[in-house]
């Protein structure tokens, strides 16, 4: 990361999950899993490299000022991926219901085990000086945090140690 670069222009993130590493790495690629802890209406996530990531919310009742109606898509692809452990995608785009794309971008999930569970480390980066970019990680930041709690709930109630769906 550029020494320019501010908290402002990525998200980044870490959390302790009472789960395995290897139940909280399938949260992001399970259909499922999506749909309990990311809201999403529809997933097609291939862990392995070279795999398609591609995630789609309903469109958002309001407006942003900035980025309009939210939801749409996110999709980039699997460039490095440990199973169970941690994966990379790279060439990463939002796709709003209007308005044009955002990207590109790159999103870094890491799983390390840590004690009875696992250290969830997310970030994710791609930035252009703008007022839209910076609105885009001010409101995606705050999705992320909401999403990581129901992630954490979902992965730390399943009964038999994989998510439930």
């Amino acid at each position: 990361m550029p020494a320019s670069q501010h908290p402002a222009e990525r998200f980044e993130q870490g959390l302790f999950i009472a789960a395995k590493p290897a139940v909280v790495f399938q949260c992001f690629f399970s259909p499922d899993a999506l749909r309990a802890w990311w809201q999403t209406v529809r997933s097609v996530t291939t862990p392995v490299p070279l795999g398609v990531y591609a995630i789609e919310w309903a469109t958002t009742p309001y407006r942003d000022d900035l980025l309009g109606p939210l939801g749409g898509v996110f999709h980039g692809t699997v460039v490095d991926v440990k199973p169970g452990h941690q994966f990379l995608l790279a060439e990463c785009w939002w796709i709003p219901p209007e308005g044009q794309p955002l990207g590109p971008m790159a999103l870094q999930i890491e799983c390390e085990a840590e004690g009875n569970g696992c250290r969830l480390r997310v970030r994710q980066d791609g930035y252009e000086p703008s007022p839209r970019w910076r609105r885009y990680y001010a409101v995606v930041s705050r999705g992320w945090q909401i999403s990581l709690a129901a992630l954490k709930r979902y992965a730390e109630t399943s009964p038999t140690g994989t998510p439930a769906p």
